[in-house]
């Protein structure tokens, strides 16, 4: 099978700094998320300005600066979509960045997780293929080895009651079948996304520092699928309030000694 090739070179007949050059004075910490209204509402919030573009055929890609509590970070809305989602961070990386904190919406597996409660993933089932092209062939990649007790930290702080567990990372929403369920139960999943495996295994394969999280939406955990708050302008301010918890996550890392 193709997906069992995995070549170990770093280097590609394009690679990225090929298109791209490094911004000078690039943030320590950049900050993402998917989804555009609370992306929008925190670039708003924070006042952050545009210092880089990449360019897709769906369009630019603004990049930007956002002051945080005396800190500079990037701040940039990350493609729904493995394979989008790990090329930009590629991009990202070519211009300097160095660490990615990313959050995002996610499907619960487990009834029990409340709507828009926080997630830590500690290891992603791969039913996706970007991640095969970043890392050997194996069922499941460990994740957010580095800094998830500095995120539990974080959230103890600011009294946020959280879960860990596996992802199921899959690259087809459309057929997250009854049965597919709860297969993935059975392995341990408690929640299903689009990203997370491969964007571990190109941060593991580029060397570079990774955090993902998520905040809990849509319930597959039921007899008829319950949408929750899975649209962007459901609860936003809640969001809002849990996006800035990965600027206090920064924070902490920018004072850590290494």
């Amino acid at each position: 099978m193709f997906l069992e090739e995995f070549d170990p070179s770093p280097h590609a007949i394009i690679d990225p700094d090929m298109i791209l050059q490094k911004t000078d004075g690039f943030p320590e910490v950049t900050v993402s998320c998917f989804s555009h209204q609370l992306f929008a509402g925190v670039r708003d919030l924070l006042g952050a300005k545009q210092i880089a573009e990449i360019l897709w055929a769906v369009g630019p890609n603004p990049i930007y600066e956002a002051e945080y509590k005396g800190k500079r970070f990037c701040l940039y809305q990350s493609f729904v979509g493995e394979p989008l989602c790990v090329a930009q961070y590629e991009d990202l990386l070519a211009l300097g960045s160095k660490r990615l904190i990313l959050l995002g919406n996610c499907g619960v597996l487990d009834r029990n997780i409340e709507d828009c409660g926080i997630i830590i993933p500690t290891r992603a089932l791969r039913d996706e293929g970007t991640s095969f092209h970043y890392a050997a062939p194996s069922d499941t990649i460990e994740v957010n080895k580095k800094y998830r007790g500095l995120f539990k930290e974080v959230l103890n702080e600011c009294g946020y009651p959280f879960v860990e567990g596996v992802t199921w990372t899959t690259d087809a929403f459309y057929r997250e079948t009854a049965e597919k369920v709860k297969r993935r139960k059975d392995r341990g999943a408690i929640c299903v996304e689009m990203e997370c495996a491969g964007m571990q295994a190109l941060c593991d394969f580029r060397k570079t520092e990774f955090f993902q999280f998520f905040y809990a939406g849509d319930n597959l955990d039921h007899s008829s699928w319950q949408p929750r708050s899975l649209y962007g302008a459901v609860r936003l301010d809640d969001k809002m309030k849990i996006m800035l918890l990965a600027f206090e996550l920064g924070l902490k890392i920018m004072e850590r000694p290494d």
